[in-house]
């Protein structure tokens, strides 16, 4: 339900066409409360139910139950959250859907739109960001930014 208030939160902000997927887990108890999970998201957000005996998409993607993985729209993994920034009521999976959707972290995607401006714009004013789980030196904020943009991989 925090998800569904998130995905309603950026949506008023402006940022659309956001794909939220939800991952059940394999296991026969979290196939019997599928329904449960189901009902508690409306019908923006996909709920998936692996079948038993299909590679586990958590194992695939070197994640774990209440982990959040951000794309970019050229398919990009940008973040990879783990407990307890993947917790909702923090900033952390917000900000990092915000950079995903506003900053070209992983370097050019031809798929961005144009309309998006005006909508990051006031986005990226908002300061530092995520500045727990990816500390910078002190002194250089003005300048952090910029050095994403420049496609560095870490």
């Amino acid at each position: 339900t925090r998800l569904e208030d998130l995905r309603v939160k950026l949506e008023n902000e402006g940022l659309v066409n956001i794909s939220y997927v939800v991952v059940n887990h394999q296991g026969a108890q979290s196939q019997r409360e599928f329904h449960l999970l189901k009902e508690s998201v409306s019908d923006y957000i996909t709920v998936y139910q692996q079948e038993e005996q299909q590679d586990d998409v958590w194992t695939t993607l070197n994640g774990n139950k209440d982990d959040f993985l951000v794309y970019d729209r050229c398919g990009r993994l940008v973040y990879h959250l783990g407990l307890p920034y993947s917790f909702l009521h923090f900033q952390y999976v917000e900000e990092a859907i915000k950079i995903a959707y506003c900053e070209n972290k992983c370097g050019n995607c031809s798929y961005t739109e144009p309309d998006t401006d005006d909508i990051c714009e006031n986005i990226t004013r908002k300061g530092d960001k995520l500045e727990e789980i990816e500390p910078k030196p002190t002194g250089q904020h003005s300048h952090h930014h910029n050095l994403h943009r420049h496609g560095h991989h870490h």
